[in-house]
């Protein structure tokens, strides 16, 4: 009953307007809105991509409304937590933008070489193959979205005052980074590699392969124990939504920071603690899964922490709500 009461809480001065998070989503969606005005006759689905932001405007109208009625914590959360469930719709948004342009792998890929001296998303897997070591993987990979939702969780339930600001920090680096891909279409290993051939990889030639993601997804099947739990739960992940885009930045690593700075900032050493396993096991999956190389995890790392403070700072400075 306490639950009860508590999600039923009437809020003693309720938003009247849109909140933080729903201009932010407007102003992503006018943004990219024009972008397809001004490339209609390049994109391969406009139609569908119209009809989709429509109803994403429906939503939050709706639940604004419902809001109107009965202005407590439970209808305020569902309007932040349908904005959320949604940040799946608009990932392979990104694809039907950056597929217009010339992939950039060969370029990444020639610097994860200077660098390393190899692909270690290529050899990474390969040397650590062991069942145990492969679930450990695939446990940091799937654990994004849990980590997300318990953070957000965590907030509504134990800071509640704090949880609108924390809602804009997550919803919006999810925006700015999905921003990056639209403009930087970099595919990563498990579609370069194929695309490019391995015998290629391996020895250190990375060729151009142009617009060949406009109209291929092919990717390499996924590195690990294939009969593992969670390797499952990756591998229906994948073929459920997964798009040749979005690699550089890791977002994953980048959001996942920002989950732990969030944590952090909640001041339970709990919450804080019992995340950092998954977020060290995030950082190493994504390569081992061949996602990402790894100057994209190193700069998903030094982007999160730039994007926490960048929108907490303007959050903060606005007095938003």
């Amino acid at each position: 009953m306490a639950v009860v009461n508590y999600l039923f809480q009437i809020e003693k001065r309720p938003h009247k307007g849109l909140l933080a998070i729903e201009w932010l989503i407007l102003g992503y969606l006018v943004l990219t809105s024009l972008l397809m005005l001004f490339t209609w006759t390049r994109l391969q689905n406009p139609v569908s991509m119209t009809i989709g932001r429509l109803q994403v405007v429906a939503i939050m109208l709706a639940l604004w409304g419902v809001y109107r009625m009965l202005p407590c914590r439970l209808t305020h959360f569902a309007r932040i937590g349908a904005q959320m469930g949604l940040l799946g719709w608009w990932y392979p948004d990104t694809y039907e933008f950056n597929r217009m342009f010339a992939s950039l792998d060969h370029h990444f890929a020639g610097i994860e070489q200077t660098i390393f001296g190899c692909q270690p998303a290529l050899t990474f897997a390969k040397q650590c193959s062991h069942p145990l070591f492969s679930e450990l993987m695939h446990l940091g990979y799937s654990s994004y979205y849990p980590l997300i939702a318990l953070v957000s969780l965590f907030y509504f339930f134990r800071r509640y005052p704090d949880f609108n600001r924390t809602a804009f920090i997550i919803l919006g680096s999810f925006f700015i980074f999905y921003t990056i891909f639209i403009f930087l279409p970099v595919s990563g290993p498990q579609y370069y590699y194929l695309a490019a051939g391995l015998d290629n990889i391996a020895a250190g030639i990375f060729p151009d392969v142009g617009h060949y993601f406009a109209h291929h997804q092919e990717s390499l099947p996924i590195p690990g124990w294939t009969d593992g739990f969670f390797y499952q739960l990756v591998s229906a992940a994948h073929a459920a939504g997964e798009r040749p885009t979005a690699a550089f930045p890791s977002s994953h690593v980048g959001v996942t920071t920002i989950l732990m700075l969030l944590a952090w900032a909640s001041r339970s050493r709990l919450l804080f603690w019992s995340m950092l396993p998954l977020f060290l096991l995030m950082c190493f999956a994504t390569f081992y899964i061949q996602a990402h190389y790894v100057i994209d995890v190193l700069g998903g790392f030094i982007s999160g922490i730039a994007i926490y403070y960048l929108l907490l700072t303007i959050y903060n400075r606005a007095g938003l709500t």
